[in-house]
């Protein structure tokens, strides 16, 4: 069976790459969720906020320049095709060097600390957080998310009993949102992951942030209960950056793992406004 070889350097300059358009230009679908938003929104302050949003993410774009002060943590999901070989230097090695180009090189805010107590800056926002699939192909596709902190940190798990209810489910999932408040800067986008184990949910909510925000759940079932969930979510008055309204979240994506007949996890990952995402295929 052929291997296709693809070197560490052109892993490095593609993932160096996705940093810069991840930051400066935002996906199509969440600046058109914006543009609706703002058509829909009845508060004159929320309409303002809304309004700004929209003019930043077209003056980052045309200026190449960050549409937020917080750059983020670099999330790399690597999906490597099982008949690809790496050459010319190790895989993560190659990734961690693209982000630090990115970051350095592209004068990005340098947010990552090498010790969670000891708090020293690594200076190039380094290391990337990689998740790797191995998948049928001779392709290498990476999808990287630079992940702002306001937004991670409203971010909250839950162990339910499989006996719970999907109304406690989608109570939790709303409350989570809702009680956030301003701080993940709104109108936010909403991942869950559910099911799975502890690790394979918080994976999957953080995954699920980058599900195309006009692209429905293509199961029914999920679809309706993203609906009741976002429906609550944006009755609660919090709105656009917390100002009052009624757009307190653009989406809510769910996907669903299959659990241990004991278990029951939801993890919920919020997405600020800026739901930013860069991808691309070696």
């Amino acid at each position: 069976m052929a291997v296709r070889e693809i070197k560490a350097a052109e892993i490095s300059s593609a993932v160096e790459k996705l940093v810069l358009d991840a930051n400066f230009y935002l996906p199509k679908d969440v600046g058109s969720a914006l543009e609706r938003a703002l058509a829909a929104e009845e508060s004159p302050v929320g309409r303002e906020i809304l309004q700004n949003l929209v003019d930043n993410k077209e003056l980052a774009a045309a200026e190449r320049l960050p549409i937020c002060q917080d750059t983020g943590m670099a999330i790399v999901f690597c999906d490597i095709g099982q008949d690809v070989h790496i050459v010319d230097g190790e895989f993560e090695v190659a990734v961690n060097e693209g982000v630090r180009r990115g970051y350095v090189d592209g004068l990005m805010r340098l947010s990552i600390v090498s010790d969670p107590l000891r708090r020293q800056n690594s200076n190039d926002n380094t290391p990337a957080v990689i998740h790797i699939r191995i998948v049928p192909g001779d392709r290498l596709h990476i999808m990287l998310s630079p992940k702002g902190f306001g937004s991670e940190n409203m971010s909250a798990v839950k162990m339910f009993n499989p006996t719970a209810t999907v109304e406690e489910i989608e109570d939790f999932i709303a409350s989570t949102a809702i009680d956030a408040g301003p701080n993940p800067c709104p109108p936010v986008v909403v991942g869950v992951g559910l099911g799975g184990s502890l690790d394979s949910a918080a994976v999957a909510a953080k995954r699920a942030l980058s599900r195309p925000l006009d692209e429905e759940n293509p199961d029914k079932f999920y679809f309706e209960m993203e609906k009741r969930i976002l429906d609550k979510i944006n009755a609660s008055g919090v709105g656009p950056m917390g100002m009052g309204g009624r757009n307190t979240a653009l989406s809510v994506n769910i996907m669903p793992l299959p659990t241990h007949i004991a278990g029951l996890p939801c993890v919920v990952n919020m997405g600020c406004h800026a739901d930013r995402h860069a991808e691309c295929t070696l």
